[in-house]
């Protein structure tokens, strides 16, 4: 089974990672113009967020 990790990170999207590796980011902000995914708007919308981590594991 793989381990999922979710990171949220700091004034940043949520990355979502497959056995230590990157699979998407996704957004937190509510401002990207491609939903679910980030497109970088959380920089000049100015989000503010605190960092988070779940992991997953079955």
């Amino acid at each position: 089974m793989p381990t999922v990790k979710i990171l949220s990170n700091e004034n940043g999207p949520n990355l979502v990672m497959v056995d230590g590796k990157v699979s998407t980011a996704l957004c937190r902000c509510g401002h990207s113009k491609n939903k679910p995914f980030c497109d970088g708007s959380h920089r000049t919308a100015e989000f503010r967020a605190a960092k988070a981590e779940v992991t997953i594991v079955e």
